[in-house]
């Protein structure tokens, strides 16, 4: 897959909430991760198997979806980038609604990096 369709394919499943399944399909064995600083489950995260673990800790901190949009990707070259806005209450921390940036980087048709931007 060129990283169109790798990010086409990567947005359906996280609007459809596959998003464990999409980790598994589209992301590269040896995956890089970026939070923000202080985030809970971790700033830099690597390997498929551990950013799988970091997304189902976040997946069941959370309590309800209440909404959540993802906009279309925005290609250049190897990389493509989204906006995802959430409303959302965790049994952590209650409702929040955020946004954020994410960027990806993708080679061989895998998903090799992905960086998230948000405010804390």
């Amino acid at each position: 897959m060129n990283t169109q369709q790798v990010a086409t394919k990567w947005q359906e499943m996280c609007l459809q909430g596959k998003n464990l399944e999409c980790i598994n399909e589209l992301y590269a064995d040896n995956i890089i991760s970026k939070e923000m600083p202080g985030v809970p489950y971790g700033e830099i995260v690597s390997g498929k198997k551990e950013v799988y673990e970091k997304a189902k800790q976040w997946l069941e901190d959370v309590v309800e979806f209440h909404k959540s949009d993802i906009t279309d990707p925005v290609i250049a070259e190897s990389f493509f980038s989204s906006k995802m806005s959430f409303d959302v209450t965790f049994k952590s921390r209650g409702r929040q609604q955020m946004e954020e940036v994410c960027v990806f980087e993708v080679q061989d048709g895998k998903i090799k990096s992905e960086q998230f931007f948000y405010k804390m």
